[in-house]
């Protein structure tokens, strides 16, 4: 086997090993998490094979509309906490779990006799993860927050938006995903690993605060090394450059990231300026300004379908900026096969956003959306469902 064709070759029968196993399917996952960061970790998880049981309280509705796909492929219990019979459950069914991930404030489950300490005296193997706003120390740890206060600690919305406007109003939660869920997973995955190569457990403190503020990634440095004060439409890429949204004719909008020479130029030839290129290249304040004003104009003097067409032709790093429904229908996302159909368990399916992770010994199973509350209680527990 040579080159491309040995590759495909390679992956072809990884894949086809892949009917066979899923990544974690050696895991088990106690979740008592909710709403959204802890539920997206344990879907992810469950998405890459994981058995992850939901613990819910009793009478819990979907009240979001949005469980039957955050409790994808997960099974159900609903057990209420206050009760000893329930605590008691709960230490039973640790015996047998390898994770266990939750979502209360700070002390709520050492209170209820489910620690750390106390489920690690039962399965010393246990790996621990708290999804808290602050964190388990530090003097706002008991403090109530939500997604927009996290990311507002954190730096990120103080040099997001505009000037004129403010702060940036998001569409999705950054703190709660990309701080919450994602961080929670990196560290499971990373204890995991850890307690394959030792066989300790070990308890997570993730912050969704602590990881927004990891997000200043690449701006953090200009301040804590440059001493340079982040703020709205001064930094390369919030809007103090041509990087940017521009609107068109009929009142949507592309987005513009053409930073590099050769995609600079294209994005000139597209708009029909080329001469505009060499302004472009002028590093002084007013040469950007004029850029900038002259790219706003030229998207205002065509109607947003005439530039998807246009752009379809130019590799200008310039891209629609797509309703969700659009998106969906996006053939890069099509291809890539981003919606599924999962089974909803009453014979009928739903249209739901794939899982992401793509690898050559790997495929998805996707049993069925999110149940029921406590719909595997007679299974599990040896109760009722409820």
């Amino acid at each position: 086997m040579h080159g491309t064709t040995g590759r495909l070759l390679l992956f072809s029968r990884e894949r086809e090993g892949a009917r066979l196993m899923t990544l974690l399917t050696h895991l088990k996952v106690l979740d008592f998490s909710t709403l959204l960061p802890g539920p997206f970790a344990t879907l992810m998880l469950a998405d890459l094979g994981a058995d992850v049981l939901k613990v819910e309280r009793p009478g819990t509705k979907d009240s979001w509309g949005v469980n039957q796909y955050l409790n994808r492929s997960k099974k159900s219990i609903t057990l209420d906490l206050k009760q000893s019979e329930s605590i008691e459950s709960v230490r039973n069914l640790v015996t047998e779990y390898d994770i266990v991930i939750e979502q209360f404030r700070p002390g709520v489950m050492e209170r209820l006799g489910l620690g750390y300490g106390a489920l690690k005296s039962i399965n010393p193997k246990l790996i621990y993860c708290s999804i808290t706003g602050y964190g388990q120390t530090g003097p706002y740890k008991d403090r109530p927050g939500h997604d927009i206060n996290y990311i507002s600690i954190a730096g990120l919305s103080g040099y997001s938006g505009t000037k004129k406007d403010g702060p940036a109003k998001n569409g999705t939660q950054i703190a709660d995903l990309a701080g919450g869920s994602l961080h929670a997973v990196i560290g499971i995955l990373s204890a995991v690993i850890h307690r394959e190569r030792t066989g300790f457990g070990q308890a997570i403190d993730i912050s969704m605060t602590d990881c927004s503020f990891a997000l200043n990634a690449i701006s953090a440095p200009l301040n804590l090394q440059g001493g340079l004060e982040l703020e709205p439409e001064k930094l390369m890429l919030n809007g103090g450059s041509f990087y940017d949204f521009y609107e068109t004719k009929d009142g949507r909008y592309f987005s513009v990231g053409s930073l590099e020479p050769p995609f600079r130029k294209a994005l000139c030839e597209a708009i029909g300026a080329p001469e505009l290129y060499e302004l472009s290249m002028k590093s002084d304040k007013e040469s950007g300004i004029r850029f900038k004003t002259a790219v706003r104009l030229a998207f205002l003097e065509r109607d947003f379908h005439e530039w998807q067409e246009i752009f379809a032709e130019f590799e200008a790093c310039a891209e629609p900026v797509l309703t969700f429904t659009e998106a969906a229908e996006h053939p890069q996302l099509k291809e890539r096969g981003m919606i599924v159909e999962v089974p909803d368990g009453k014979g009928n399916v739903q249209r739901q956003i794939a899982c992401p992770i793509k690898t050559s010994v790997f495929t998805p199973e996707y049993k069925h959306a999110g149940l029921e509350p406590g719909q595997h209680n007679a299974e599990i527990l040896h109760t009722p469902n409820r």
